[in-house]
């Protein structure tokens, strides 16, 4: 039996300091994320305070752009949740208006308030209590209306069973079907139109009844009853065969049902759309130069102490070992505030130089380019460009951006040149909105045309790009005379 040895080994691993990793872990965070991060830094450690002047690095970047020649008022991309299969037929026009009320509270001088006149958020079941309310009915319906209207969710649409309603309504003598039915119907009436609904079909039937002509309302309940599935598909051809109508009577109908709206609960209550902040805007300067500059917004203006730290070091002893270690920390935090946001604005410089073509003249200009480019130009790792344009945005007079958005990889030309997958999903996409609506392209085609102009992609390429861009389908693009 061998008996055990011991044995030396010498061996070379990196091992990242505590600064560096905060450094590391702070440059991947999105500015939301980042910036609770520094606040609750603020909040938790004596030597940090809020900064009053604007950074260094931003007014720099302000004075160098002009204000004349470079006019920038591109809102923030909103960041939509998506809809199910189906449903995505029905895509709505976005709501001008929020229901509200106002307080009708005036002042002695007969003007009215500031907040008087701010429309209050409304939630749907509060309109639809308040037409409720105006509705004579006896005390046993205005209850089982409650009970309904409280069973919705924020779609309009009542998912439980009509027998967990019963359960709920704890009144003598029991509720019958006949009663809920009734109630259900009333709550149904309500405005909006197609609340209390049970599925999306009869969300839609409930729709039909008060917007479409009679002309068309029977054919619209027949689709939307019988051929829901070929509604979301587009395939009108089936849907002739099916009702006996023509291709311009589907057609008619079936982009009527397409503006009947699938969520009614969606016009109430405070929007819960998402927007984008950028960390970096893009401006044109004087000489036709495009320069970037941090978004004072999204910058924290934190910084150390002085007055605190420089008490601390000349009283300190090994009794506030503590102290010491949130000291440390700040210094960490304050100098890793900087770096981020250095290598942010670098990044995007970098980016800028080799993509100017993109700004002057759109997508179909863009470059191929890989993370690889910049590190080298910056003298940055790769992973650390990849943590930079994750999460990161740039603000330009063209919209709102992601930073690995200007990174797409080389596509080969039969010229000996290349082109960047952006400018291939951008000549796709023209080439669709300026296809005949009655005779669209297919994939294939697409990538014939492209092939023409020299450009040598596949028909499962013009595919996957299509689909990254939620662009339909031929058949479902096609438009029936």
């Amino acid at each position: 039996m061998n008996a055990p040895t011991l044995r030396l080994e010498h061996r070379q691993h990196q091992t990242l300091t505590p600064r560096l990793q905060q450094a590391v872990r702070l440059l991947q965070l999105s500015s939301l994320d980042f910036a609770q991060e520094v606040q609750q830094a603020l909040d938790t450690n004596p030597f940090l305070e809020e900064e009053t002047e604007t950074p260094a690095a931003v007014q720099a970047a302000e004075a160098a752009a002009d204000p004349i020649t470079a006019p920038w008022d591109s809102a923030p991309e909103i960041i939509n949740d998506t809809v199910s299969a189906t449903e995505q037929v029905w895509e709505r026009d976005s709501w001008t208006s929020t229901p509200g009320s106002g307080s009708g509270r005036g002042h002695g001088d007969g003007e009215m308030d500031v907040v008087d006149m701010m429309a209050a958020d409304v939630s749907l079941r509060q309109h639809l209590h308040g037409q409720i309310n105006v509705t004579p009915l006896s005390a046993r319906d205005r209850m089982l209306t409650a009970v309904i209207i409280e069973s919705l969710d924020d779609d309009g649409y009542l998912r439980i069973s009509m027998d967990e309603i019963r359960e709920m309504c704890e009144v003598q003598p029991a509720v019958d079907d006949d009663e809920l039915n009734v109630a259900l119907r009333l709550v149904q009436s309500l405005d909006p139109s197609g609340v209390a609904a049970r599925d999306v079909r009869e969300c839609l039937l409930l729709q039909l009844r008060d917007t479409v002509d009679d002309a068309e309302r029977e054919l619209a309940q027949r689709i939307v009853t019988h051929h829901l599935d070929r509604l979301a598909m587009r395939d009108v051809p089936h849907l002739c065969r099916a009702t006996g109508a023509t291709p311009a009577q589907v057609e008619a109908v079936c982009e009527r049902i397409r503006h009947l709206d699938p969520r009614p609960g969606w016009r109430f209550g405070a929007s819960t759309a998402q927007y984008v902040t950028p960390d970096v805007i893009v401006r044109k300067a004087k000489g036709n130069r495009w320069i970037t500059m941090l978004n004072p917004d999204v910058v924290p203006k934190v910084r150390l102490n002085q007055m605190y730290a420089e008490l601390f070091q000349q009283h300190r002893d090994s009794g506030h070992a503590e102290l010491a270690s949130h000291l440390r920390e700040a210094r960490w935090t304050v100098r890793n505030v900087e770096q981020r946001f250095s290598t942010i604005l670098d990044v995007a410089d970098a980016i800028v130089r080799r993509q100017h073509h993109f700004f002057e003249f759109g997508p179909l200009a863009m470059k191929p380019m890989g993370l690889r480019e910049i590190a080298e130009e910056l003298g940055l790792h790769e992973s650390t460009v990849c943590r930079v344009t994750n999460n990161k945005y740039m603000a330009t007079p063209s919209g709102v951006f992601e930073l690995k958005y200007f990174f797409s990889r080389a596509l080969p030309t039969p010229g000996g040149g290349a082109a960047s997958a952006t400018a291939i999903r951008g000549m796709i996409r023209d080439m669709i909105e300026a296809e005949s609506a009655t005779d669209p392209l297919s994939d294939a085609q697409i990538a014939r045309n492209l092939a023409r102009q020299g450009l040598s992609v596949a028909r499962r390429t013009v595919t996957k790009y299509r689909q990254m861009m939620k662009l339909p389908a031929v058949e479902k693009r096609r438009r029936h005379a």
